[in-house]
């Protein structure tokens, strides 16, 4: 497993139309991929998931992947909330 800590950039944070770029991005990969914030974890496959953690702009959220694209998977993550917050 892989995990990695990032701060959201987007202004919007990750509400609906960021989100959802977030779980297609997710849902290419075989891995397991969570985010945390808070104490709780969402699935980034589930955009229902994802918007449950009410991620705002300057939150800290960790990364987590578990399985054989992992680390691909996190890497294409952090290039989409990259790619988000410019």
């Amino acid at each position: 497993m892989k995990e990695i800590t990032v701060s959201v950039k987007n202004e919007t944070g990750l509400h609906a139309r960021p989100a959802a770029v977030i779980v297609g991005t997710a849902s290419r990969f075989k891995s397991n991929i969570f985010a945390v914030k808070g104490g709780k974890e969402a699935n980034l496959k589930s955009l229902l998931s994802l918007l449950g953690l009410g991620v705002c702009m300057g939150d800290t959220i960790t990364l987590k992947a578990d399985g054989p694209d992992e680390s691909e998977a996190l890497d294409a993550i952090i290039s989409a909330l990259s790619a988000l917050g410019e």
